[in-house]
Protein backbone atom coordinates (compact mmCIF):
# COMPACT_ATOMS: atom_id res chain seq x y z
CA UNK A 1 0.00 0.00 0.00
CA UNK A 2 2.78 2.58 0.81
CA UNK A 3 4.06 2.01 -2.66
CA UNK A 4 0.97 2.39 -4.07
CA UNK A 5 0.66 5.36 -2.30
CA UNK A 6 3.59 6.64 -3.67
CA UNK A 7 2.98 5.89 -6.92
CA UNK A 8 -0.63 7.83 -6.93
CA UNK A 9 1.53 10.90 -5.10
CA UNK A 10 3.52 11.03 -8.20
CA UNK A 11 1.06 10.50 -11.07
CA UNK A 12 -0.62 13.38 -8.54
CA UNK A 13 2.26 16.08 -9.33
CA UNK A 14 1.84 15.75 -13.56
CA UNK A 15 -2.11 15.83 -13.14
CA UNK A 16 -2.53 18.94 -11.22
CA UNK A 17 0.38 20.43 -13.76
CA UNK A 18 -1.73 20.06 -16.81
CA UNK A 19 -5.10 20.70 -14.98
CA UNK A 20 -3.50 24.27 -14.12
CA UNK A 21 -2.28 24.77 -17.51
CA UNK A 22 -5.77 24.00 -19.01
CA UNK A 23 -7.63 25.86 -16.50
CA UNK A 24 -5.28 29.50 -16.76
CA UNK A 25 -5.39 28.73 -20.62
CA UNK A 26 -9.16 28.11 -20.47
CA UNK A 27 -10.16 31.55 -18.20
CA UNK A 28 -8.06 33.56 -20.95
CA UNK A 29 -10.15 31.95 -24.08
CA UNK A 30 -12.64 34.85 -24.04
CA UNK A 31 -11.72 38.10 -25.86
CA UNK A 32 -10.14 40.99 -23.58
CA UNK A 33 -9.54 40.77 -20.26
CA UNK A 34 -10.30 42.14 -16.76
CA UNK A 35 -9.28 46.33 -17.55
CA UNK A 36 -11.99 44.69 -20.72
CA UNK A 37 -14.52 44.54 -18.13
CA UNK A 38 -14.26 47.39 -16.44
CA UNK A 39 -14.04 49.10 -19.43
CA UNK A 40 -17.16 48.06 -20.24
CA UNK A 41 -18.66 48.41 -16.89
CA UNK A 42 -17.50 51.95 -16.34
CA UNK A 43 -18.87 52.97 -20.50
CA UNK A 44 -22.44 51.41 -19.39
CA UNK A 45 -22.36 53.70 -16.37
CA UNK A 46 -21.77 57.17 -18.52
CA UNK A 47 -18.06 57.20 -17.51
CA UNK A 48 -14.65 56.74 -18.97
CA UNK A 49 -11.16 55.82 -18.63
CA UNK A 50 -7.84 57.67 -20.95
CA UNK A 51 -5.69 55.47 -22.37
CA UNK A 52 -2.61 56.37 -20.38
CA UNK A 53 -4.36 54.98 -16.86
CA UNK A 54 -5.42 52.62 -18.69
CA UNK A 55 -2.10 51.64 -20.19
CA UNK A 56 -0.86 52.35 -16.36
CA UNK A 57 -3.55 49.56 -15.14
CA UNK A 58 -2.21 46.69 -17.75
CA UNK A 59 1.42 47.29 -16.31
CA UNK A 60 0.62 47.10 -12.82
CA UNK A 61 -1.30 44.13 -13.09
CA UNK A 62 1.46 42.21 -15.64
CA UNK A 63 -1.85 42.02 -18.38
CA UNK A 64 0.78 43.07 -21.10
CA UNK A 65 3.06 40.00 -20.65
CA UNK A 66 2.64 36.96 -22.60
CA UNK A 67 0.55 33.90 -21.43
CA UNK A 68 3.77 31.66 -20.70
CA UNK A 69 5.19 34.48 -18.75
CA UNK A 70 1.67 35.32 -16.58
CA UNK A 71 1.32 31.78 -15.66
CA UNK A 72 5.00 31.09 -14.79
CA UNK A 73 4.80 33.93 -12.49
CA UNK A 74 1.77 32.77 -10.84
CA UNK A 75 2.32 29.00 -10.32
CA UNK A 76 6.01 29.57 -9.41
CA UNK A 77 4.74 31.84 -6.68
CA UNK A 78 2.17 29.15 -5.72
CA UNK A 79 4.78 26.48 -5.32
CA UNK A 80 7.03 28.06 -3.41
CA UNK A 81 5.78 30.67 -1.55
CA UNK A 82 1.78 29.30 -1.42
CA UNK A 83 1.20 32.86 -3.26
CA UNK A 84 -1.95 32.96 -5.28
CA UNK A 85 -1.18 36.11 -6.52
CA UNK A 86 -3.63 38.86 -6.41
CA UNK A 87 -7.22 39.89 -7.19
CA UNK A 88 -7.70 42.59 -9.58
CA UNK A 89 -11.84 42.69 -8.79
CA UNK A 90 -11.45 42.88 -5.13
CA UNK A 91 -8.30 43.76 -4.81
CA UNK A 92 -7.13 42.03 -2.07
CA UNK A 93 -4.58 38.46 -2.20
CA UNK A 94 -6.50 35.94 -3.18
CA UNK A 95 -5.31 33.58 -0.08
CA UNK A 96 -7.64 36.24 2.04
CA UNK A 97 -10.41 36.08 0.16
CA UNK A 98 -10.47 32.01 -0.03
CA UNK A 99 -9.50 31.41 3.08
CA UNK A 100 -12.96 31.13 5.46
CA UNK A 101 -14.60 30.50 1.85
CA UNK A 102 -12.61 27.54 1.41
CA UNK A 103 -13.62 25.68 4.67
CA UNK A 104 -16.76 26.65 4.64
CA UNK A 105 -16.88 24.98 1.51
CA UNK A 106 -14.97 21.58 2.34
CA UNK A 107 -17.05 21.56 5.79
CA UNK A 108 -20.13 21.70 3.91
CA UNK A 109 -18.98 18.74 1.02
CA UNK A 110 -17.55 16.59 3.74
CA UNK A 111 -20.62 16.93 6.32
CA UNK A 112 -22.58 16.10 3.21
CA UNK A 113 -21.16 12.88 1.91
CA UNK A 114 -21.37 11.76 5.79
CA UNK A 115 -25.32 12.46 5.70
CA UNK A 116 -25.74 10.92 1.80
CA UNK A 117 -23.92 7.61 3.77
CA UNK A 118 -26.36 7.75 6.29
CA UNK A 119 -29.26 7.93 4.09
CA UNK A 120 -28.27 5.79 1.34
CA UNK A 121 -26.88 3.07 3.17
CA UNK A 122 -30.14 2.07 4.71
CA UNK A 123 -32.44 2.88 2.57
CA UNK A 124 -30.18 0.63 -0.67
CA UNK A 125 -30.06 -2.48 1.36
CA UNK A 126 -34.03 -2.07 2.66
CA UNK A 127 -34.74 -1.82 -1.45
CA UNK A 128 -32.37 -4.43 -2.37
CA UNK A 129 -33.81 -6.83 0.37
CA UNK A 130 -37.18 -6.09 -0.03
CA UNK A 131 -37.60 -5.69 -3.69
CA UNK A 132 -41.03 -4.68 -5.01
CA UNK A 133 -42.21 -4.06 -1.45
CA UNK A 134 -43.75 -0.78 -0.96
CA UNK A 135 -41.07 0.77 0.74
CA UNK A 136 -39.46 -0.02 -2.21
CA UNK A 137 -41.39 1.91 -4.42
CA UNK A 138 -42.22 4.93 -2.38
CA UNK A 139 -37.76 4.80 -1.75
CA UNK A 140 -37.78 4.93 -5.57
CA UNK A 141 -40.23 7.34 -6.42
CA UNK A 142 -38.36 9.68 -3.66
CA UNK A 143 -35.46 9.08 -5.21
CA UNK A 144 -36.37 10.15 -8.85
CA UNK A 145 -38.22 12.86 -7.13
CA UNK A 146 -34.05 14.14 -5.90
CA UNK A 147 -32.81 13.32 -9.22
CA UNK A 148 -35.45 15.07 -11.18
CA UNK A 149 -35.79 18.35 -8.67
CA UNK A 150 -33.44 21.18 -9.58
CA UNK A 151 -31.08 21.57 -6.04
CA UNK A 152 -31.90 25.59 -6.43
CA UNK A 153 -35.88 24.83 -6.18
CA UNK A 154 -35.58 22.38 -2.76
CA UNK A 155 -33.24 24.87 -1.16
CA UNK A 156 -35.90 27.67 -1.44
CA UNK A 157 -38.64 24.94 -0.48
CA UNK A 158 -36.63 24.30 2.44
CA UNK A 159 -35.87 28.19 3.57
CA UNK A 160 -39.73 28.44 3.64
CA UNK A 161 -40.24 25.33 5.50
CA UNK A 162 -37.40 26.69 8.04
CA UNK A 163 -39.03 30.13 8.65
CA UNK A 164 -42.43 28.71 8.53
CA UNK A 165 -41.87 26.23 11.19
CA UNK A 166 -38.94 26.67 12.89
CA UNK A 167 -38.76 30.72 12.78
CA UNK A 168 -35.23 30.39 10.96
CA UNK A 169 -34.11 33.32 9.02
CA UNK A 170 -33.92 32.33 5.75
CA UNK A 171 -30.00 31.98 4.29
CA UNK A 172 -26.67 32.46 5.64
CA UNK A 173 -25.50 30.30 8.27
CA UNK A 174 -26.21 32.17 11.37
CA UNK A 175 -29.00 34.49 12.21
CA UNK A 176 -28.52 38.62 12.13
CA UNK A 177 -28.72 38.19 16.32
CA UNK A 178 -25.53 36.26 15.74
CA UNK A 179 -23.81 37.36 13.48
CA UNK A 180 -21.30 40.02 14.99
CA UNK A 181 -21.48 38.33 18.71
CA UNK A 182 -18.28 36.19 19.69
CA UNK A 183 -18.31 32.49 20.00
CA UNK A 184 -21.31 30.45 22.54
CA UNK A 185 -23.22 27.59 22.63
CA UNK A 186 -26.10 29.80 21.58
CA UNK A 187 -24.30 31.07 18.14
CA UNK A 188 -23.44 27.15 17.22
CA UNK A 189 -26.31 26.05 17.83
CA UNK A 190 -28.22 28.56 15.65
CA UNK A 191 -25.35 27.26 13.15
CA UNK A 192 -25.87 23.96 13.56
CA UNK A 193 -29.75 25.01 12.82
CA UNK A 194 -28.66 26.55 9.32
CA UNK A 195 -26.59 24.17 8.32
CA UNK A 196 -28.90 21.07 7.91
CA UNK A 197 -31.00 23.21 4.77
CA UNK A 198 -27.65 23.13 2.17
CA UNK A 199 -26.79 20.00 3.71
CA UNK A 200 -29.68 18.11 2.61
CA UNK A 201 -29.81 20.11 -0.43
CA UNK A 202 -26.48 19.35 -1.67
CA UNK A 203 -27.10 15.91 -0.43
CA UNK A 204 -30.17 14.79 -2.78
CA UNK A 205 -29.25 14.27 -6.03
CA UNK A 206 -25.93 11.99 -4.53
CA UNK A 207 -28.19 10.08 -1.70
CA UNK A 208 -30.59 9.11 -4.72
CA UNK A 209 -28.37 7.98 -7.37
CA UNK A 210 -26.38 6.36 -4.48
CA UNK A 211 -29.37 4.40 -3.26
CA UNK A 212 -30.15 3.08 -6.68
CA UNK A 213 -26.55 1.84 -7.13
CA UNK A 214 -26.04 0.09 -3.74
CA UNK A 215 -29.81 -1.24 -4.34
CA UNK A 216 -28.37 -2.63 -7.93
CA UNK A 217 -25.36 -3.83 -7.17
CA UNK A 218 -26.43 -5.76 -3.87
CA UNK A 219 -29.37 -7.43 -5.67
CA UNK A 220 -26.75 -8.55 -8.55
CA UNK A 221 -24.48 -10.13 -5.94
CA UNK A 222 -27.75 -11.99 -4.42
CA UNK A 223 -28.30 -13.38 -7.43
CA UNK A 224 -24.34 -15.14 -8.18
CA UNK A 225 -23.83 -18.60 -7.70
CA UNK A 226 -22.27 -18.47 -4.23
CA UNK A 227 -24.89 -16.34 -2.26
CA UNK A 228 -27.33 -19.75 -3.44
CA UNK A 229 -24.87 -22.59 -2.41
CA UNK A 230 -24.29 -20.43 0.64
CA UNK A 231 -27.92 -20.36 1.25
CA UNK A 232 -28.50 -24.06 0.13
CA UNK A 233 -25.57 -24.74 2.73
CA UNK A 234 -27.94 -23.66 5.53
CA UNK A 235 -25.77 -20.26 6.10
CA UNK A 236 -28.32 -17.80 8.01
CA UNK A 237 -29.64 -15.11 6.15
CA UNK A 238 -27.95 -12.12 7.83
CA UNK A 239 -24.93 -13.52 8.11
CA UNK A 240 -25.00 -14.55 4.65
CA UNK A 241 -26.02 -11.33 3.25
CA UNK A 242 -23.15 -9.06 5.41
CA UNK A 243 -20.47 -10.84 4.87
CA UNK A 244 -19.62 -11.34 1.22
CA UNK A 245 -22.77 -9.66 -0.76
CA UNK A 246 -23.32 -6.33 1.16
CA UNK A 247 -19.46 -5.91 1.50
CA UNK A 248 -18.78 -6.20 -2.28
CA UNK A 249 -21.56 -3.77 -3.46
CA UNK A 250 -20.29 -1.33 -1.00
CA UNK A 251 -17.50 -0.39 -3.39
CA UNK A 252 -19.68 2.68 -4.81
CA UNK A 253 -19.97 3.81 -1.48
CA UNK A 254 -16.04 4.72 -1.20
CA UNK A 255 -15.57 4.69 -4.89
CA UNK A 256 -17.20 7.45 -6.02
CA UNK A 257 -16.08 9.90 -2.99
CA UNK A 258 -13.86 11.90 -6.10
CA UNK A 259 -16.75 12.47 -8.71
CA UNK A 260 -19.06 13.18 -5.72
CA UNK A 261 -16.78 15.75 -4.01
CA UNK A 262 -16.54 17.18 -7.62
CA UNK A 263 -20.12 17.86 -8.16
CA UNK A 264 -20.64 19.03 -5.04
CA UNK A 265 -18.11 21.62 -5.79
CA UNK A 266 -19.77 22.45 -8.80
CA UNK A 267 -22.97 22.84 -8.14
CA UNK A 268 -21.68 24.69 -5.25
CA UNK A 269 -22.17 28.50 -7.17
CA UNK A 270 -25.95 28.53 -7.70
CA UNK A 271 -27.52 26.92 -4.45
CA UNK A 272 -24.82 29.39 -2.66
CA UNK A 273 -26.62 31.76 -4.07
CA UNK A 274 -29.74 31.57 -3.49
CA UNK A 275 -29.04 30.45 0.25
CA UNK A 276 -26.79 33.01 0.53
CA UNK A 277 -23.47 31.60 1.76
CA UNK A 278 -20.05 32.64 1.88
CA UNK A 279 -18.39 29.49 -0.25
CA UNK A 280 -16.54 29.03 -3.16
CA UNK A 281 -18.51 28.76 -5.37
CA UNK A 282 -20.09 32.55 -6.29
CA UNK A 283 -16.79 33.89 -5.58
CA UNK A 284 -15.69 31.97 -8.88
CA UNK A 285 -18.29 32.61 -10.91
CA UNK A 286 -17.82 36.36 -9.96
CA UNK A 287 -14.02 36.11 -10.89
CA UNK A 288 -14.92 34.31 -13.81
CA UNK A 289 -17.20 36.94 -15.14
CA UNK A 290 -14.74 39.84 -14.51
CA UNK A 291 -12.08 37.48 -16.06
CA UNK A 292 -10.00 38.10 -12.64
CA UNK A 293 -7.51 35.30 -13.83
CA UNK A 294 -5.53 34.52 -11.10
CA UNK A 295 -8.48 34.41 -8.42
CA UNK A 296 -10.62 31.89 -10.87
CA UNK A 297 -7.67 30.03 -11.60
CA UNK A 298 -6.51 29.70 -8.32
CA UNK A 299 -10.40 28.57 -7.11
CA UNK A 300 -9.73 25.93 -10.01
CA UNK A 301 -6.88 24.83 -9.04
CA UNK A 302 -7.41 24.27 -5.41
CA UNK A 303 -10.86 22.35 -6.57
CA UNK A 304 -8.77 20.07 -8.89
CA UNK A 305 -6.26 19.41 -5.71
CA UNK A 306 -8.91 18.50 -3.77
CA UNK A 307 -11.37 15.93 -6.11
CA UNK A 308 -7.38 14.33 -7.07
CA UNK A 309 -7.53 13.70 -2.84
CA UNK A 310 -10.49 12.32 -2.35
CA UNK A 311 -10.40 10.16 -5.46
CA UNK A 312 -7.09 9.10 -3.62
CA UNK A 313 -8.65 8.53 -0.41
CA UNK A 314 -11.44 6.57 -1.80
CA UNK A 315 -9.16 4.92 -3.96
CA UNK A 316 -6.89 3.89 -0.32
CA UNK A 317 -10.76 3.19 1.61
CA UNK A 318 -11.91 0.69 -1.48
CA UNK A 319 -8.64 -1.50 -1.16
CA UNK A 320 -9.64 -1.81 2.54
CA UNK A 321 -12.67 -3.12 1.47
CA UNK A 322 -12.18 -5.05 -0.90
CA UNK A 323 -8.86 -7.54 -0.70
CA UNK A 324 -8.89 -8.21 -4.72
CA UNK A 325 -7.99 -4.49 -4.70
CA UNK A 326 -5.52 -4.76 -2.88
CA UNK A 327 -4.02 -7.41 -4.72
CA UNK A 328 -3.76 -5.51 -7.45
CA UNK A 329 -2.56 -2.12 -5.72
CA UNK A 330 0.43 -4.46 -4.81
CA UNK A 331 1.29 -5.46 -8.52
Amino acid sequence: MLGYIARRILVMIPTLFVISIISFAIIQLPPGDYLTTVVAQMEAEGGEIDSAQLAALRERYGLGQSFISQYYTWITNIVFGLDFGHSFDWNRPVSALIGNRLALTVGLSVATILFIWIVAFPIGVYSALRQHSVGDYAFTMIGFIGLAVPNFMIALVLMWVGLRYFGQSPGGIVSPEYADSAWNLGKILDVLGHLWVPIVVWGTAGTAGLIRILRNNLLDELRKPYVVAARARGLPEKRLTVKYPLRVALNPFFSTIGWILASLIGADAIVSRVLNLDTTGPLLLRALMAQDMYLAGSLILISAVLVVIGTLVSDLLLGWLDPRVRLRYGR
